[in-house]
């Protein structure tokens, strides 16, 4: 580089520092610029990711239903004719995934899967003493369903366990029943009842679901629930939770079952997560924007302002090229300059926010990060920025007459 623009970097690092509180105040313009747009972005990713976490620590990414049972009309409808009919929606019974202990494995090779949990699922009543609670019961394979939604890495209390009469419950359901870790609570569904001793106390992230969950093993509740042997769903996680979606639309055409995605199932939230993606890319081309026109200004008047100098540099032998590659080094400069303080001013502001934003609880809101391949993304645009807006006064720069130039 020395060798190909050592004459023009000199001259633009020359023509910066002659110009010491200009070059100063853009440098801080673009550092700001930076330091906003990268925080945004870190901020956003991470409330996105804890926000995800949350959603998806207590569900699957995908579920394997039974379809649902739907009336059919009496009578096809003759042509030309008016009937007056009335079909009343069939209440929708517990039934079995058809075929599921086929369908485990066969969804376990595919390689974008990366865990399969057979479960049952109903509703019933957690009796101790005089207290009563409705309850959601959940029959699971202790094993895969951690692998599912990471069972273990929520116990607060006690070790989840689940040999048979064994059960894990929600800790707002342990307060409201008054149990702890080792206590036995009686599971109530229908005619049929089973007393369970609780092995451990989970946080699942939400309250109404800490207040009903009672996890048991997938036999249990078969027998619970009147359906031995079966499984009213399956499941799923994938390596990619953005990848459901179209996973859910290639397993529709393969299977005749009822399949659901976590994006359709939390449509609001991922309308959500689309706005604020929507509103940072918003944000970051308003800041870079204001950066461009602050460079630009700035080398603008620098142009004005060196007009006698360039002026001498043409009369002394330097080409258009040099002269317009002389303001385009100081935009790079600039710009590279006030990427480097806006990222450490970035990571200064995450540090804050982390150290002295707390919840109710006292620990951080949510983890949020400046990510190597995020910090280098940004200052390079904000680089490749400067240089963009250093082309119009560059290029003014090296269109002018040296002799017109030298009398003014």
């Amino acid at each position: 580089m020395s060798s190909l623009l050592g004459f023009e970097l000199r001259v633009a690092l020359r023509f910066l520092r002659e110009g010491r509180m200009q070059t100063l105040l853009i440098i801080v313009g673009v550092a700001a610029g930076v330091a906003v747009i990268a925080y945004i972005s870190a901020l956003i990713s991470g409330l996105q990711s804890s926000t995800l976490t949350k959603t998806l620590g207590a569900q699957a990414h995908i579920t394997i239903r039974s379809p649902d049972d739907l009336v059919k009309p009496a009578a096809l409808e003759a042509t030309g004719s008016t009937t007056l009919t009335e079909t009343q929606p069939r209440a929708q019974r517990l039934r079995s995934v058809a075929n599921w202990q086929a369908l485990v494995p066969l969804l376990e090779s595919m390689p974008a899967i990366a865990g399969v949990s057979p479960t049952v699922s109903g509703a019933g009543l957690a009796l101790r003493g005089e207290a009563t609670q409705a309850i959601a019961l959940t029959g699971v394979e202790l094993d895969r369903y951690d692998r599912v939604v990471g069972l273990r890495s929520k116990v607060i209390s006690g070790t989840a366990r689940l040999s048979p009469g064994e059960s894990i419950i929600g800790r707002e359901l342990a307060v409201d029943l008054g149990v702890r870790a080792g206590d036995r609570l009686t599971i109530q569904t229908g005619t049929i009842s089973e007393s369970v001793r609780v092995t451990a106390l989970v946080d699942l992230g939400v309250r109404e679901l800490n207040r009903r969950t009672v996890i048991v093993p997938l036999r249990s509740a078969q027998n619970l629930l009147g359906l031995p042997g079966g499984a009213t769903s399956l499941d799923i996680t994938v390596r990619d939770v953005w990848s459901a979606q179209l996973l859910t639309q290639d397993m529709r055409r393969q299977f005749p079952y009822k399949i659901e995605s976590w994006q359709e199932s939390n449509a609001q939230l991922v309308s959500a997560l689309n706005a604020q993606s929507v509103s940072t890319a918003l944000i970051r081309g308003v800041v870079l924007v204001v950066v461009v026109l602050g460079i630009a200004s700035v080398l603008v008047v620098s142009v004005v302002q060196k007009r006698r100098e360039i002026g001498i540099l043409r009369a002394m032998g330097a080409t258009r090229g040099q002269i317009l590659r002389i303001f385009l080094l100081q935009g790079a400069v600039v710009g590279a300059l006030g990427s480097l303080l806006g990222i450490l001013l970035a990571v200064a502001m995450i540090w804050l926010f982390t150290t002295f934003v707390r919840g109710s609880d006292g620990l951080p809101l949510f983890n949020i990060g400046l990510q190597l391949a995020t910090a280098i993304q940004v200052a390079s645009i904000a680089t490749v920025c400067g240089v963009l807006a250093a082309i119009a006064p560059a290029r003014r720069a090296a269109a002018m007459d040296p002799a017109q130039a030298i009398r003014i």
